[in-house]
């Protein structure tokens, strides 16, 4: 096996990569994606006050995540994209989930009446992108190469914001940009593209592992890292809609609608994933690992509310993890989805986990998260940009970050819409789509070539 044969690849999407290496590529993936699906748990638990279940929350969360996972790369009765997509919950959700609970609360409701009408109106919603994957092939004209990679390229530059917040040290962090915080991150993130540029295959493959190893040990030194406790529960068993099943219609339409742009965003992650596994994004195979991969994403949804996590959907961390060890082999996703699992049934692992510092999880994730953009950008100029591309392209960006870094934009707006476009991927992807529809497509290239074949003829 070559990396010539496979694209550049050390193990294409459908070859099969031995336990050990493929154990160390899960791992990496796990550790890109951590912070990201334990984060939303924590900031919707603490804001609706239910800090007494977080541990079980964070539990779920991880062990919904590996179910997805593993779902999404299976592709099982063309359920699933059949690639490595790691599932977690979007931060699109957010707002939404605590101004449903807050409602919940306001109205007189215990944080147990909080959690059964959330997870009640997410199961429900979870319908939203199940019942939308069947129509991905109408959808095309939307989902086009601009569309999706000025998405991917937003959600790239989103995450290299949360990088920089955890390089500095995490958010409200007494030393927050402190030079040892700095230090410590860049020393995780130069051993990690060292080892990347290196011609060895295991040093690369596991580049991103022992990366944060160096980061921890260097921390350890330091005295700015030192293993806690891992708490007293070492095996939690999930149960089923354990707080009970509500539904409200008012709470279920503003998550429904984020459902749908969440969409938007997954059709950008799957596609970016398609481009670095060296598949085709443009033919009748590549819808059809849309439909599965979107498919997946709403069943994911509904087995997270059965257990009590929120909604799942298409990480875009994995994509940088794989555009960085080689390793785009689908039977990856299983160990992932294995090693989620166990995560989630065995809590102290987690816990372990989470303790790694910040600092080092943001000069780990910087790379990767680069790389996302870096996918967004090639999707994009796969064919040269028209006037009207680039129109519409510098509006999405414009938008998309222009928003995301005056929040305050959207200030006097309603919350639903404050919610929905609060993101640069959201607002900047429903701008490209809006004047993607609007736009006339432009013909003039056509017309200018015959025009210069006749003015040759009429110079001959």
């Amino acid at each position: 096996m070559s990396d010539e044969k496979n694209g550049g690849l050390l193990y294409g999407l459908e070859q099969r990569i031995p336990p050990l290496p493929a154990f160390f590529s899960a791992l990496q993936h796990v550790l890109a994606g951590l912070v990201g699906i334990i984060t939303p748990p924590l900031i919707i638990g603490a804001t609706l006050g239910l800090g007494e279940w977080l541990p079980y929350l964070i539990s779920m969360s991880l062990l919904a995540s590996g179910i997805g996972t593993f779902l999404q790369s299976n592709r099982v009765w063309g359920i699933g994209a059949g690639m490595i997509c790691m599932q977690g919950t979007s931060f699109a959700f957010l707002g939404v989930a605590i101004a449903g609970g807050m409602w919940v609360k306001g109205q007189g409701g215990t944080p147990q009446d909080i959690m059964a009408m959330l997870f009640g109106v997410n199961f429900v919603a979870a319908l939203v992108p199940c019942i939308v994957s069947r129509f991905i092939e109408p959808l095309k004209r939307i989902f086009t190469p601009v569309i999706t990679g000025s998405v991917i390229a937003l959600i790239g530059i989103s995450l290299i914001k949360v990088s920089i917040i955890n390089w500095c040290g995490g958010e409200q962090a007494k030393a927050f940009g402190s030079m040892g915080n700095i230090t410590l991150g860049a020393v995780t993130l130069a051993t990690i593209v060292l080892l990347s540029c290196l011609k060895n295959r295991w040093l690369r493959l596991s580049s991103v592992v022992i990366g944060i190893a160096v980061g921890c040990l260097a921390a350890a030194l330091s005295g700015m890292f030192q293993l806690k406790g891992v708490g007293e529960v070492w095996f939690r068993l999930p149960q089923l809609f354990p707080f009970g099943f509500q539904f409200n219609g008012a709470i279920f339409l503003p998550i429904a609608l984020v459902s749908l742009v969440c969409i938007l965003e997954a059709v950008g992650d799957l596609t970016a994933n398609c481009l670095i596994s060296q598949q085709s994004i443009d033919d009748g195979a590549f819808r059809s690992r849309l439909k599965g991969g979107i498919l997946a994403d709403g069943i994911s949804c509904m087995v997270a509310a059965m257990l009590c996590a929120f909604p799942n959907t298409t990480f875009a961390q994995n994509n940088g993890v794989i555009q960085m060890t080689g390793v785009a082999s689908r039977y990856v996703g299983r160990y992932i989805g294995v090693i989620l699992i166990l995560l989630g049934l065995f809590p102290p692992f987690g816990e372990i986990l989470r303790q790694i510092p910040a600092p080092v999880l943001g000069g780990a994730t910087m790379v990767m998260f680069g790389c996302v953009v870096a996918a967004g950008i090639r999707i994009i100029t796969q064919k040269p940009l028209t006037r009207r591309d680039m129109l519409i392209v510098g509006l999405a960006f414009g938008f998309g970050l222009g928003i995301e870094a005056v929040p305050a934009f959207l200030a006097h707006f309603p919350p639903m819409v404050e919610n929905l476009f609060g993101s640069a991927a959201t607002s900047g992807g429903l701008v490209a789509i809006v004047l993607n529809l609007i736009i006339p497509e432009e013909k003039a290239p056509q017309e200018s070539t015959t025009r210069s074949r006749d003015d040759r003829a009429e110079s001959l």
